[in-house]
């Protein structure tokens, strides 16, 4: 009797881990056999009090030891583990989890050389799910399917990079002056449609997040279309072969860009398009219905371009090789009293950056500041985080151009 129901217990327990087992979709991908490749997963239903750990690549998965549950990688034939920097994984609505396969060039080169060496051609992603009430770990796989990155691998950006005709990375330009010619060198894998504008940050305006500057097919259904807006200044839509490169080219709008002085960022924002090698099936894994395209994943933000608007220019006039500076560069931080730095910049400056060092010379505050500003107030968070504290302060002037002019107390 007793072992009877014991028995009965085991089915029971058994027929519950199996009922809250993790799915994943897409279950299989293709993936670029020589260059990183980017893929949406979505992961789901996650049972209350599990939650993610390490994620590893392989090329053969073994049972997990009981009672954990699923497949996890065989100790000998791990590639690598998803780095910090890729990890863009996130809690998604209905208990879901939406996760950003991010394989690293690393990865693909250690899978290709155990493929050329008599290995399998396919190898494995498996996302490890730990409870914090004490329920058995449980292993989720993904089969990776190298082939040569061309129309049937998920269209997901590899690469992007904003360039400029004078190859400047902050460009310093006279009010009315207009923009160099500004490319985005894009690199990809599959094939799509790369839709999306370009956005302006004007001065006065807060800067973007990390997360603004993410595609939108990299973002959890619910979240996409809630990133921060700002003024568009131009759209773009176009179709991409699958010959893994494009250039874009940033046409400036006529009369469209304010004129203020000071800072401007111009954002490259990708909007999330339909790709049948990019879908996720939410009813799959019982995490809701329908599909989520996600066209034009990519695992890191967007890269920004900057550009000060300035006065018409440096005047003829030769700049010094001092500057007066207040307080002295080496001060103590009063906690009863504001902390001012002023300073006397050269006449041609376009452009000064503050910057504050700690004792060991790690920057712990910088400012970018135009002409004809010569002072800076610190805010009081600083002023109480390092109060009674020792610091050492610079200004750095740059001309229009963005050469150095010169470096204080150096």
């Amino acid at each position: 009797m007793k072992k009877t129901v014991f028995a009965m217990l085991l089915v029971l327990t058994a027929t519950s881990f199996a009922a809250a087992q993790i799915r994943v979709n897409p279950t299989g991908v293709n993936v670029n056999s020589q260059n990183p490749t980017t893929v949406f997963l979505t992961f789901g239903p996650i049972p209350a009090g599990y939650v993610p750990a390490e994620a590893i690549w392989c090329g053969e998965l073994i049972p997990a030891p009981p009672p954990a549950i699923g497949n996890q990688c065989r100790p000998d034939t791990i590639f690598g583990s998803l780095p910090a920097r890729l990890n863009l994984s996130q809690a998604s609505g209905n208990g879901g989890f939406t996760d950003i396969m991010g394989i690293p060039a690393s990865v693909v080169r250690r899978a290709y050389q155990a493929a050329v060496d008599g290995a399998d051609s396919g190898f494995f992603y498996v996302r490890r799910f730990v409870s914090t009430a004490g329920q058995p770990d449980q292993f989720v796989a993904v089969t990776c399917r190298m082939t040569g990155g061309g129309a049937r691998v998920p269209f997901a950006l590899t690469d992007v990079q904003i360039k400029t005709a004078s190859k400047e990375p902050i460009l310093f330009l006279k009010t009315g002056e207009s923009l160099p010619e500004i490319v985005a060198e894009i690199r990809y894998n599959g094939t799509g449609r790369l839709k999306g504008r370009w956005e302006l940050v004007k001065p006065g305006e807060a800067p973007p997040a990390d997360r603004d500057l993410l595609t939108e097919a990299t973002l959890p259904l619910e979240l996409r279309g809630t990133q921060k807006r700002y003024s568009e200044v131009g759209r773009f839509n176009h179709f991409l072969p699958p010959i893994g490169k494009f250039t874009l080219k940033f046409e400036e709008p006529a009369g469209r860009l304010a004129i203020a002085q000071g800072q401007y960022i111009l954002l490259l924002r990708i909007e999330a398009t339909d790709d049948k090698e990019s879908d996720s099936n939410l009813g799959a894994v019982g995490v809701g219905s329908g599909i989520v395209h996600s066209g034009a994943v990519a695992s890191f933000p967007m890269p920004v371009l900057k550009f000060f608007v300035g006065g018409e220019g440096p005047t003829a006039a030769v700049s010094s090789t001092e500057t007066s500076l207040s307080p002295n560069q080496e001060i103590t931080v009063d906690p009863g009293r504001p902390l001012v730095f002023s300073w006397s910049a050269p006449a041609n400056a376009a452009v000064s950056r503050l910057e504050v060092f700690d004792e060991a010379g790690a920057i712990t505050l910088s400012a970018i500041l135009l002409p004809p500003i010569s002072s800076y107030r610190a805010p009081a968070w600083f002023v109480s985080k390092y109060q009674r504290k020792k610091l050492s302060w610079r200004i750095v002037s740059f001309d229009e151009t963005g050469a150095e002019i010169i470096r204080p107390g150096q």
